[in-house]
């Protein structure tokens, strides 16, 4: 009995060292994203089309890290049968991290709107969309320290505060009606402008799914209490 046991215990501490190996992987992703957004902000604010250009390269490093994530998460369910808090921290990764490619995605996004919308921008007069990006950017971070710091709390902080941006991207849409009604031949810029604003929606969006799937991996069942 002694060497199975042994066995047991070897198998759970290779089993530990592949969590904490995902752990370290799901904060440096989250670096990245963080870094990613907040360089895409930067590049629209001062129309830096160079930077844009950046960050859209830049973009398929987060792909990998997404593909290095998801094969930590297949070996820790093939290795060994989970237990049930086990099996809510690798499932919970599995789909944050799909939450945090999308959310890449989009910062590549902003910056080919960046392009795209070149130096003759007004992006300066809608100060609706840059407290998006404010607003946006605070749930993303707090949706990863959340998950680093086990934070419960933090999480549901990020999911009322989806509210938030949802309210901001409603005025943005009134502010461009305005825009289109006042000048027709800024429609183009001004369809431009929406899609950036529907971007950081988005972004908001999967940081309220990072943080519900935060709650999900710190929920305890019945038999754990």
């Amino acid at each position: 009995m002694t060497g199975v046991d042994g066995k047991d215990a070897e198998m759970r501490s290779k089993f530990d060292e592949q969590l904490q190996e995902l752990n370290n992987e799901m904060i440096e992703m989250g670096r990245m994203i963080v870094q990613s957004i907040a360089m895409a902000i930067e590049a629209l604010t001062n129309k830096d089309e160079k930077l844009a250009k950046q960050i859209m390269e830049g973009d398929s490093e987060i792909d990998r890290a997404q593909k290095r994530i998801e094969s930590i998460c297949f070996q820790l369910l093939i290795r060994q049968q989970p237990v049930a808090k086990d099996l809510r921290v690798v499932t919970a990764a599995m789909k944050m991290v799909t939450d945090m490619e999308r959310i890449g995605d989009h910062a590549a996004d902003i910056s080919e709107m960046t392009i795209l919308m070149g130096r003759g921008s007004r992006i300066g007069d809608f100060s609706h969309i840059s407290r998006m990006s404010s607003e946006t950017m605070r749930m993303l971070n707090h949706s990863i320290e959340a998950y680093v710091e086990k934070d419960r709390e933090k999480a549901r902080e990020v999911i009322l505060q989806d509210d938030i941006v949802d309210e901001l991207f409603d005025q943005v849409k009134r502010d461009i009606i305005g825009l289109i009604r006042r000048n027709p031949g800024d429609g183009e810029e001004a369809t431009d402008l929406l899609m950036v604003a529907k971007y950081f929606e988005r972004i908001g969006d999967h940081a309220t799914n990072i943080a519900e799937w935060v709650i999900y991996s710190l929920k305890k069942t019945e038999e754990e209490v």
